[in-house]
Parts: C-alpha cells; sequence; structure tokens
C-alpha cells in the first residue's frame, strides 16, 4: 500500500494540482490589477467599523476568498494585502492579521472540493472531503474560536504610538526595496 501510494505517477499526475495553482495565481493578480479587489475592500470595510468586527471580517474573507480562488495561498495573500492598511489605521500589531489570516484561509481550505488541498488529498487518499468533512473538527472549530475570541477582544493585540512609527518605517523600507 505505501508502495502504491508513493509510486502514483510523479509530477504527471500532480500538473492537475499545479494548474489549479497557476490559474488561481493569474486570477489574483487580475482582480489586484484591474481594482476589483479595492473596490470589494471598500464595501467589506464599512461594515468592520471596529478593530473586533475587522478581526472577524477578515477570518470571514479568508474563508470565502477559498472558494474562488481555489487556492489556500491566494486565500491568505489577498485578504492580507486588502486589510494591511486597516490594520494599521486601527492600530492593530500586524500578528492579528496574520492570526487571522490562518485562522480562515489555511485550514478551511480542504473543505472546497476544487481547492488544491481538496484535490491533493482526493488524488493521494481517494477521499472526497465531503467525506472527511464531518471528522475535520480542529478545520472548522478553528475558524469559530477564532471569530468568538475576537468578538470579546480576547488576544487582540493593538501597537503604541511608538510601535505602529517603526511598523509604518519597516513597511516603507520594504516597499522601497521591493521597488529598487
Amino acid at each position: 500500500m505505501v508502495d502504491e501510494l508513493f509510486n502514483c505517477g510523479g509530477i504527471d499526475d500532480m500538473m492537475f494540482t499545479v494548474s489549479l495553482v497557476i490559474v488561481a495565481m493569474t486570477f489574483g493578480g487580475v482582480m489586484e490589477h484591474t481594482g476589483m479587489l479595492n473596490a470589494i475592500v471598500r464595501q467589506i470595510l464599512k461594515l468592520a467599523t471596529t478593530s473586533r468586527k475587522l478581526v472577524r471580517t477578515t477570518v470571514l474573507s479568508a474563508i470565502f476568498t477559498n472558494i474562488p480562488a481555489a487556492e489556500q495561498y491566494m486565500a491568505v495573500v489577498l485578504p492580507g494585502r486588502m486589510y494591511a492598511s486597516a490594520y494599521e489605521e486601527k492600530k492593530l500589531h500586524p500578528k492579528n492579521l496574520s492570526r487571522a489570516l490562518e485562522d480562515g484561509g489555511t485550514v478551511t481550505s480542504v473543505f472546497v472540493p476544487w481547492n488544491t488541498c481538496a484535490v491533493f488529498i482526493f488524488t493521494t487518499l481517494n477521499v472526497h472531503p465531503f467525506e472527511y468533512g464531518p471528522y475535520a473538527i480542529l478545520n472548522y472549530m478553528v475558524p469559530i474560536i477564532s471569530i468568538v475570541i475576537a468578538s470579546f477582544g480576547i488576544v487582540v493585540t493593538t501597537l503604541s504610538p511608538q510601535q505602529l512609527n517603526e511598523h509604518k518605517k519597516r513597511v516603507r523600507e520594504s516597499k522601497e526595496q521591493v521597488a529598487t
């Protein structure tokens, strides 16, 4: 059984998954460069008026980005880029954004049947997401717990004015390095 698992066809059999990643990255680039992402963010941020609501919105956005993007990396990168400035405006530590993206985007990707994670699991183990879904307790409890914790303001870290200035300086320097 193990020999059969390791000798499943190599890169040829992985091309479906690789092509999904390429298409997802293309989709993300088109969304960002055409301005569609900014239009979506403006509408969503009207609802996220407090820091607690912003964290909840980030978790939910990451979950729902998994559906059209078909790639967990896009479910982390797109909302991350969308909400980075909002977190800065609300003086929230970047680790809040990172945690919300992880809690929403990464662990829920296995539930979307056309997501690369679910495709890999199905291809490797021949188990459909609808079959293992009820048993993947961690994968659906993490976002729920994250939303509950954010609703009560538990472990939502803010930045002091000095930390905020240092963070803005690091972001500015990193953008300058990318530009050169």
